[in-house]
């Protein structure tokens, strides 16, 4: 298996557990995160033994979001003094770069948990608005700071966060960057749940990766990329889209097995 410097990842039971590593105690992104998630989730993408991915971060908090310190070399040489067309042209290459760090977790056609715990500021809540499912800790705190570096942010939460958490609250989060807390994630829709600790969280996230791997992988995927199809649809254009999916992909050996484990009253084995 690829060996990273910003993550692991750990594939067991057709779970794939991913976890930021560092730089330093908040999991910073720093260059070694932005040159590999991308081909890293791409890799989980063409895993046919990997049905759902967990992501999280290591210690105690999910991520600080930018290593600035570590970007520093990178992002000086392209911002700092007065910049010619081609300088512009880099910046904007690197920047569209960082984005697809992000938007591979997006396009992986496995369905990607986010279990929170601590902090996620910045560049983790674009990496979380990126996944499917958020679940975090009563420890957990979100921040959308890009403000407080006079930055419009710009790695994927002001385009991901409407449809999740709506536009007046994004908005609030983009111009105040304010910190929330576990609570008040909840009460906008920004997680499903919060659950008491780091422990339970994880059991919680682990529980249902499981559920999820054990139904049909194609069932599945199918779901992803209608919800995903749909996202900018029209209901009219979903259910025409649904209905070709299911005529192209409903007749499979998952739905043979699923209706003999009904008959035999067992649990199917996908």
């Amino acid at each position: 298996m690829t060996q990273y410097k910003s993550l692991t990842v750990e594939i067991s039971d057709h779970i794939a557990a991913v976890t930021l590593i560092g730089p330093g105690r908040g999991n910073a992104m720093g260059p070694d995160f932005w040159a590999e998630m991308a081909p890293a989730f791409a890799a989980l993408d063409r895993d046919d033994s990997v049905r759902v991915v967990l992501l999280r971060g290591s210690g105690k908090h999910f991520s600080y979001g930018l290593d600035l310190m570590g970007m520093m070399g990178v992002l000086g040489q392209h911002i700092m003094g007065p910049k010619m067309a081609d300088d512009r042209a880099k910046l904007l290459t690197m920047i569209n770069e960082m984005q697809q760090a992000v938007t591979a977790v997006a396009d992986c056609r496995k369905p990607v948990i986010a279990a929170i715990d601590g902090w996620c500021i910045g560049g983790g809540l674009d990496l979380v608005a990126a996944c499917d499912v958020r679940i975090c800790s009563a420890a957990a705190k979100f921040s959308l700071r890009e403000i407080r570096l006079a930055i419009v942010a710009d790695i994927g939460s002001l385009q991901r966060l409407p449809p999740i958490i709506g536009q007046g609250h994004t908005r609030q989060l983009a111009f105040t960057g304010e910190d929330i807390d576990a609570e008040r994630a909840l009460s906008i829709g920004l997680v499903n749940d919060v659950y008491p600790d780091a422990e339970a969280l994880h059991t919680a996230a682990r529980a249902m990766a499981t559920r999820i791997a054990a139904s049909s992988p194609v069932t599945v995927r199918g779901i992803k990329q209608v919800l995903d199809y749909c996202a900018d649809k029209s209901i009219k254009d979903g259910l025409q889209y649904v209905a070709l999916w299911n005529t192209a992909f409903l007749q499979s050996d998952d739905l043979a097995e699923a209706i003999s484990a009904f008959m035999e009253r067992r649990e199917p084995v996908f």
